[in-house]
């Protein structure tokens, strides 16, 4: 290939210099195929192409009726061709000789399209590279409609192009024409259009529901017609020019709000490529009054998603976690997502609000939900307590009994209990117990008196305590001891049986 100054310079020289084909090949330092070439498609000197007999001559007539019939047939299968026929050329030449002969496309011309005011916008998505927000890596597009009259644009930016934020994109654009366009056009993107065969369209089913919620009209660009939604595409390059490069912003709603700024300002104080006489803000004005009126409610477009709660008081959504009443463990519900906070939902009761987190791994908590499930948590460990004491010391019940008549603190006896039961043993206790009860003196300094004067009584040594592990198959077992005297009963009966006699 050469470039068109370099073309131009051969015709010159060749038609007012009069310079010979091979003469311009040598002084411009290019081939003299090339130098042919440019004369042949200029439709200058028929005959130069041929200048001398080639070997692949008698073919000529095989490559442009192959050629005729398959257009975009490649040099190498037309090379496969000849050389099954005799040709003995290489296939550098063979494919410049196809090219001198393969038919030009003729490019298909566009005409302009103009719109009425308020008659049509065009919808598109723009990707704007990814954000890192703390160990999460979110992926940044902006969505663009613009005004196809006056060209005034909509700029709002999103966490990923998904349904959810296209919604979100036509409801901020309505809001800020206080208008819709009469017709929308989309590209054929999957949040539009889900199947295409020829004339026959799938739209996405929530489309429809926006369009008919707001009374536009859905419509997606024919395949290969870039002269239909060139509004749109030139408004998403003129964005990343004049507004996005070199743009520093401190999050989301920041550059939210810097976009708005600007679309308001430098975007609509341009020329308007219609009306050069005016800016447009000026034409957006006019057309403002030709758009669609607003409906009363805007149409519903956040994040639902259900979720089945399983052993912990979290909801995973959207990669972090988002705390629940404890009491929901092991039970469905759903989360309602908005740009700003997520609500979770059972039925038609909120359970639980947080901020929206747009990071990582992220625990998100409410305090009112910490703090019952700790307390449920305590009052958990006071109840395998009762029953940890109630398996190990029958006397247990009626010592709590006695201790609730007279309106002891029960919480308090448990856990000390619990630890006594450690240190001493069931039989120790439970008979501290007992004669607790035959005191009447159902106290825990009473039962710790007991077990203090049992253990001076028969001279053993203070108890130590073990430090168990914190798992509760370890901790709650309980361990009912055997008297020793059992073992000397049955070292009794083995020298029994290996007596001699």
């Amino acid at each position: 290939m050469i470039t068109p100054e370099r073309a131009a310079e051969i015709l010159r020289l060749y038609h007012a210099e009069k310079w010979k084909p091979g003469t311009i090949a040598r002084q411009l330092g290019v081939h003299h195929t090339t130098v042919r070439r440019v004369l042949a498609e200029a439709g200058q000197a028929p005959g130069l192409l041929s200048a001398r007999p080639s070997m692949a001559d008698p073919f000529v007539p095989l490559i442009r009726a192959t050629l005729e019939k398959y257009p975009s047939l490649r040099a190498s299968r037309l090379y496969a061709m000849v050389r099954s026929r005799g040709y003995g050329g290489g296939p550098d030449h063979f494919r410049h000789i196809v090219s001198l002969h393969r038919p030009r496309p003729v490019a298909e011309a566009y005409l302009r399209l103009r719109t009425l005011p308020g008659e049509q916008a065009q919808v598109d998505w723009g990707y704007f590279g990814k954000l890192q927000i703390g160990r999460a890596e979110r992926a940044l597009w902006g969505f663009v409609m613009v005004l196809s009259y006056s060209r005034h644009i909509f700029l709002r930016f999103f966490f990923g192009n998904a349904m959810a934020n296209f919604l979100r994109g036509h409801l901020g654009a309505f809001e800020s024409f206080t208008g819709v366009p009469r017709v929308l056009l989309y590209d054929n993107l999957k949040s539009a259009v889900l199947e295409r065969v020829g004339q026959a369209i799938h739209f996405n089913p929530t489309l429809l529901e926006l369009a008919a919620h707001y009374r536009f009209e859905p419509r997606p660009v024919a395949v290969a017609r870039g002269n239909e939604k060139g509004r749109v595409e030139r408004a998403i390059r003129y964005i990343r020019d004049s507004f996005f490069a070199a743009r520093e912003f401190t999050d989301l709603a920041d550059l939210n709000a810097q976009a708005t700024a600007w679309c308001e300002q430098i975007a609509a104080e341009r020329l308007c490529p219609e009306d050069r006489s005016r800016r447009v803000r000026e034409v957006f004005a006019d057309e403002r009054e030709r758009l669609l009126a607003l409906p009363d409610n805007p149409f519903p477009c956040e994040e639902i998603e259900p979720i089945d709660l399983k052993h912990s008081p979290y909801v995973r959504f959207d990669l972090n976690d988002y705390s629940v009443p404890h009491t929901y463990v092991r039970r469905s519900v759903e989360v309602h997502a908005t740009l700003e906070c997520v609500r979770v939902v059972d039925g038609a009761k909120v359970i639980a609000t947080h901020p929206r987190s747009w990071g990582k791994g992220e625990q998100i908590e409410i305090a009112e939900h910490v703090a019952d499930l700790v307390a449920f948590k305590r009052a958990a460990r006071h109840h395998r307590g009762l029953d940890r004491l109630h398996h190990a010391c029958p006397h247990a019940d009626a010592f709590f009994a006695a201790l609730a008549e007279r309106h002891g603190n029960l919480g308090a006896a448990t856990t000390g209990l619990t630890k006594l039961l450690d240190l001493h043993g069931t039989g120790a206790l439970d008979d501290a117990l007992a004669g607790a009860l035959q005191a009447q003196a159902p106290h825990l300094a009473a039962v710790r008196q007991l077990l203090e004067q049992s253990r001076h009584a028969q001279a053993q040594p203070p108890p130590i305590a073990v430090a168990l592990p914190q798992d509760p198959r370890v901790r709650d077992i309980v361990v009912h001891p055997h008297p020793l005297t059992t073992y000397d009963h049955i070292r009794t009966e083995a020298e029994n049986d290996h007596d001699p006699e």
